[in-house]
């Protein structure tokens, strides 16, 4: 079992490294002592029983992975350190188990060391133990720099989940969807084209708008995203050709082949059991399932379920049916029962797995209640292993397009005017949750430290008698009995919205990488939160007794909006207009503060580009602004010319001025804003 010491991701730079509690007043003098209360970083609301997270000083690491060098030879669980005052402790507490949270890998353990993360290591002891009373036994040691309690976390799916109906295997809608997956008539969320048969109150246009950007790209296989959950069913029908294969792990062999401290870790890793993946553990208690949901397939069917393939659904990064779907690399952290499940450790350890393995996107539909914390300092703080572990990640080089890891996770389901952290964290992406109507979803966190908003479905609106129409469909694993032995089926959540986000960053990835481009994060991180349409015009009124304008300005920049980000990525800048209305549009955006005052010589648009758009007339420039009537929704490009520097353009027979000329592209949506939409 202690084949390596498990290392625990290194605690808040200040804490581990160079806690200024502890330096020296002035050159010389000796540094402050730290009371045993004080290296206690946390409460134990909520948390792990029998066991801990301990940072060890510099001091202290050498003998401490001797000992464990001694135990793994002798083949037996190492729970001692070497170091005669901490094991007086140790002994004390009927201590089985003393690992270092991350295994050592020769690969990345230089890395591992410059971030301090092999200072940390979990401490398992007797569950009925008096938690505080261990910590504060075990803090009392010199060699000990900080404790964490293992706080749990919680997914972020709410409410009933919903089995497939016979009526869900539907022939897709004619024009309604590139791809032959039959059941994508039923997600609403990618293409929504105000089918009442969803919700009485469906808005056409709530969606990703992904349709137009399958045309461009269906991801690339070189983009890997980590699901961060439940486990994901790797052999699901619609999901085995996009999972992540490690091909330097045997299967099932018993033996930790590649040196990275994880045995048989083929699609990932079950970093609760430590062991094999799993999507089945049901737990039952009083009628409900506590154990595995079928959450974590759920989501990976969001971003990645093959597309094409003439079966089930679509997935927002699954590809075109050509094996270019993006990869799925699943880092089980919630397992059943498990002791481990959903614990802070666990997530830790995952995170730095997937930037050790080749993630670029970390998809983290969990996180702590809100109100839990509610500053950054206060979590960062609170929460320094898995802050630590994740800005391991956010630095990792593990995509051609982006120079470091993007993080996403769900903004929570308490319907609080806060998001739950770790996503209100100002690093990373968190995701708020609308409903087919565009309006925010009934359970869906918002306000401070909620970042975007994407579809995540709501039951209470669904127009059918089981109530899952509104949700979200996509793969689960049979095995599940609320699945009624089918693979696919319903879930809402900001947990379904987050993985939305998640796809639309992975195809933008893949576009990118289709380009040639590369991205700072703080690109890419801009690129992704400025692709949106407006929700705030639609909050007028109430819903389900809720003053819609409590919402106003509180679910992030907007919803996501796919197309827009791949237009971002490419270059090419976007107008939008609303469809049924003749329009005339600005052009300020892209011939500048003059532009109505400019002669323009031309307006190119193909024929199925009009037809896209549902244009008959062509387009024209009027009173210096473009003017447009769009029947239909969708997106095409359009070139506009004009003329810098005069009326006319030069030729060899007069002086004039130069032809100067625009692409751009038109989206066309149901309803927008009195500015264009723009935010």
């Amino acid at each position: 079992m202690a084949k390596k010491i498990l290392l625990f991701t290194a605690l808040l730079l200040a804490a581990c490294t160079s806690d200024p509690v502890m330096e020296s007043a002035s050159e010389g003098a000796a540094a402050p002592v730290r009371t045993a209360a004080q290296k206690l970083v946390n409460t134990p609301d909520d948390a792990l029983q029998g066991s801990l997270i301990v940072c060890f000083d510099d001091d202290a690491i050498a003998s401490i992975e001797e000992a464990a060098a001694l135990a793994t030879r002798s083949n037996v669980v190492a729970t001692r350190s070497g170091i005669a005052s901490v094991d007086d402790v140790l002994s004390g507490m009927e201590v089985t188990s003393l690992r270092r949270l991350f295994p050592y890998t020769p690969k990345h353990e230089a890395r591992t060391r410059a971030a301090g993360l092999h200072k940390w290591y979990v401490v398992s002891f007797d569950q009925g133990a008096d938690l505080e009373a261990s910590a504060m036994q075990l803090a009392g040691a010199t060699e000990v720099e900080n404790i964490q309690f293992d706080t749990k976390l919680y997914l972020g799916s709410v409410g009933p989940v919903g089995p497939l109906k016979d009526d869900d295997v539907v022939v897709t809608r004619a024009g309604a969807n590139p791809f032959n997956d039959p059941m994508n008539s039923r997600q609403w969320h990618y293409i929504n084209t105000g089918d009442q048969s969803v919700s009485a109150t469906i808005r056409a246009g709530a969606d990703i708008n992904v349709k137009d950007a399958w045309a461009l790209t269906g991801g690339d296989p070189s983009v890997v995203v980590a699901i961060v959950d439940e486990g994901v069913k790797y052999s699901h029908v619609d999901l085995e050709k996009n999972m992540w294969i490690n091909a330097d792990e045997t299967p099932n062999n018993g033996v930790d082949d590649d040196g990275n401290g994880y045995i048989d870790d083929i699609y990932g890793y079950n970093f609760a059991a430590r062991g094999a993946i799993s999507w089945d553990r049901e737990v039952w208690i009083n009628g409900e399932n506590k154990g595995d949901s079928g959450h974590g397939t759920h989501v990976a069917g969001t971003v990645a379920a093959v597309n094409n393939n003439g079966v089930g659904v679509s997935g927002v990064a699954g590809g075109t049916g050509n094996n270019d779907g993006v990869k799925i690399m699943s880092c089980q952290v919630f397992s059943g029962n498990t002791p481990g499940s959903g614990a802070t450790s666990t997530s830790a350890e995952a995170i730095k797995y997937a930037a050790d393995n080749g993630a670029a996107i970390i998809q983290c539909s969990f996180g702590s209640k809100a109100g839990a914390y509610t500053s950054d300092a206060s979590w960062q703080n609170s929460a320094n292993v898995q802050y630590n572990a994740i800005k391991y990640f956010i630095e990792s080089q593990n995509c051609s397009a982006v120079d470091g890891g993007v993080v996403i996770f769900a903004a929570g389901n308490d319907a609080t005017n806060i998001s739950g952290y770790p996503g209100g964290y100002r690093e990373y992406i968190s995701v708020t949750a609308f409903s087919p109507d565009y309006l925010p979803a009934y359970y869906t966190n918002y306000g401070p430290g909620c970042n975007i908003a994407a579809p995540g479905g709501d039951y209470m609106i669904s127009a059918n008698a089981e109530k899952t129409y509104a949700e979200i469909l996509s793969t689960v694993p049979s095995e599940i009995s609320s699945f009624a032995g089918s693979d696919y089926g319903y879930m809402q959540g900001t947990s379904m919205a987050c993985p939305h986000v998640s796809g639309v960053a992975a195809l933008g990835l893949s576009y990118a990488i289709a380009k040639g481009k590369r991205f700072t994060l703080d690109e890419f991180k801009t690129m992704l939160l400025t692709s949106v349409n407006d929700i705030d015009v639609y909050l007028n009124g109430t819903k389900n007794g809720v003053q819609l304008f409590e919402y106003r300005k509180k679910m992030g920049t907007g919803s996501i909006d796919t197309y827009q980000l791949l237009m971002q990525i490419e270059g090419t800048p976007c107008l939008k207009a609303k469809v049924g209305t003749k329009q005339l549009l600005s052009l300020t955006k892209f011939f500048g503060g003059s532009a109505a005052n400019l002669t323009y010589t031309g307006v190119e648009m193909t024929q199925d580009a009009m037809d896209k758009l549902g244009i008959t007339t062509p387009p024209v420039i009027s009173y210096g602004k473009l003017e447009v009537k769009c029947t239909k929704a969708g997106c095409a490009k359009i070139t506009v010319k004009a003329v810098a520097g005069g009326s006319t353009v030069g030729t060899g027979g007069n002086m004039g001025g130069m032809e100067i000329t625009k692409e751009f592209a038109i989206i066309a949506r149901s309803v927008q804003t009195g500015n264009g939409g723009w935010l």
